[in-house]
């Protein structure tokens, strides 16, 4: 699913994702897309479109969105999760598990 990550998330003190190039593009090109998403819904709430028609627009949108935060979070498991793991820092894993409960809550 998600490309490779160049570095971890945690460096030192500084808490900041390092995302290749390539996965960067992919996460932009998809955002990019549901942007439009949005524009479009926009669009049809404006000319009074069948609401069945909108909601139908809407959960394509959050499908797309799922998306997204799935790569990301594949990413965090993969590089930052595991690196601070492997520091010895377990703090993280309630971390995740926050991140996951609001992930769950949509």
């Amino acid at each position: 699913m998600a490309e490779k990550m160049n570095d971890a998330c945690h460096l030192s003190n500084e808490r900041k994702s390092h995302h290749s190039d390539k996965v960067k593009q992919n996460l932009a090109t998809r955002l990019n897309r549901i942007e439009g998403q949005i524009r479009g819904i926009k669009g049809l709430i404006e000319k009074d479109t069948y609401c069945d028609d909108v909601i139908t627009q809407i959960s394509a949108t959050q499908s797309a969105l799922n998306s997204v935060a799935k790569i990301l979070l594949e990413g965090h498991l993969k590089t930052c999760v595991l690196e601070r793991i492997n520091e010895g820092d377990t703090e993280v894993l309630d971390e995740v598990l926050l991140t996951i409960e609001k992930l769950m809550k949509k």
